[in-house]
């Protein structure tokens, strides 16, 4: 069965000292979603970048590919074959659930998580007190969408997701995301799209045994800041250390939109883990709780159509 990881790559500054960052990009993506904090990043740590590979077309028995169990197993054999233990992950989206099973998987592989834009579960329960941003019927019909026109629905969707009617900054990222969708496999997007929207990852929060920093957006309609609040209270129940940050910005793709943000979040996870000896998985002492609160919950606007 294929992988999904491809075009691995490292990028080392000589004389580097820091720690090593795996960028994990998110769904319709591809690691040039990374270009505008790589800069940041690399000026005193390793990095290693790679592709989730949407763009081969789908095969008979591909069916078990479309877990998030066999995601998170490619990325701890791509952590094998690249040696690396004791990193910080950066996981955009679906690579945020990637990384915490592959976190509970393999402990050693990473010291923190850095979740951008995560959500464990989209689908509101009513029962259960959920919210996850959508009513179970607009994904299905957001699904039909992809089916039907997959090329209509990238570009009704991708600029509702990227937020590009509130700044000139969002509006910018819609062009070079589009493109990025539409180079996808359509059945292998669909694959994946039911895998993320349909699923239910929340156990998976319950069993991760690494620091964690949840980074959400004011105004992300696909995770909006009351599931990154979700996340905290029930990481947190689980013994799970965890850090809330919420990026005062639209849209779905802050590493786009709002990156010197997001970069100086992520360059105050490594300054810390530098403080404490972690940063190559060497135990520390403990040092002051530095967690920030978890934003203020806002309402979700329930009126973006994700079908078109």
């Amino acid at each position: 069965m294929r992988p999904w990881c491809a075009n691995a790559r490292e990028v080392v500054v000589p004389g580097g000292e820091g720690a090593t960052v795996v960028l994990a990009h998110g769904y319709g993506m591809d690691q040039a979603s990374w270009d505008k904090i790589l800069p940041s990043i690399t000026k005193a740590n390793k990095v290693v970048l790679f592709d989730w590979d949407f763009t081969a077309g789908a095969e008979d028995g591909d069916e078990a590919r479309y877990t998030f169990a066999r995601f998170a197993d490619d990325l701890i054999a791509l952590m094998d074959e690249r040696d690396v233990r004791g990193a910080v992950l950066v996981g955009h989206s679906m690579s945020a659930m990637v990384g915490c099973i592959a976190a509970a998987r393999q402990p050693d592989l990473f010291v923190h998580l850095l979740l951008l834009c995560a959500s464990p579960r989209y689908i509101n329960s009513e029962e259960e007190g959920y919210v996850g941003g959508f009513e179970e019927a607009a994904i299905h019909g957001m699904l039909g969408a992809m089916e039907s026109d997959f090329q209509a629905w990238v570009k009704g969707f991708v600029p509702n997701a990227a937020g590009g009617a509130a700044d000139d900054m969002a509006a910018a990222t819609v062009e070079p995301l589009e493109r990025s969708f539409l180079a996808m496999d359509p059945a292998v997007a669909l694959g994946v799209a039911r895998m993320i929207f349909l699923g239910d990852q929340r156990p998976a929060l319950d069993a991760v045994p690494t620091q964690c920093t949840i980074v959400g957006v004011r105004h992300d309609f696909a995770a909006p800041p009351v599931v990154a609040e979700y996340m905290e209270r029930r990481m947190t129940k689980a013994g799970t250390d965890v850090a809330v940050e919420i990026v005062e910005s639209v849209g779905h793709f802050p590493q786009l939109v709002a990156p010197t943000r997001v970069a100086g979040i992520l360059d105050g996870v490594l300054l810390r883990l530098r403080h404490k000896g972690l940063s190559n998985g060497h135990d520390g002492t403990e040092e002051e709780d530095t967690t920030v609160p978890a934003g203020t919950e806002v309402e979700i606007d329930g009126g973006i159509d994700v079908t078109t």
